[in-house]
């Protein structure tokens, strides 16, 4: 079975964010996932909701142990970036907006 996006965000969407209490997948804090066949190794670059959240270690602790669980995925590396601002109007899913009462 390939190793698809997909697959991956599928993978960690039970990673809740503890202070919302919404999946990180579903709030768009996932910005891209990446399967390297070579390497067996996946690449994910993820945002926190604010430079200040004291859960930060433990959501990308988190995203690394479940994308390992993966089989045939032998490492994955979490990069934690700030580029594009995270903006819930246009990243998260219409769910999380529900949830957040965006409209």
């Amino acid at each position: 079975m390939a190793i698809t996006k997909e697959k991956i965000l599928e993978t960690l969407k039970p990673i809740v964010d503890p202070e919302i209490g919404i999946s990180i997948v579903d709030l768009g804090l996932i910005y891209n996932a990446e399967y390297k066949e070579d390497s067996k190794k996946i690449f994910i670059e993820m945002t926190l909701t604010s430079p200040m959240c004291p859960v930060g270690p433990q959501l990308m602790a988190a995203v690394h142990t479940k994308a390992t669980s993966i089989p045939d995925v032998s490492d994955a590396e979490v990069k934690l970036v700030w580029t594009p601002k995270w903006d819930p109007k246009t990243m998260a899913s219409e769910e999380a907006k529900d949830e957040l009462g965006i409209f």
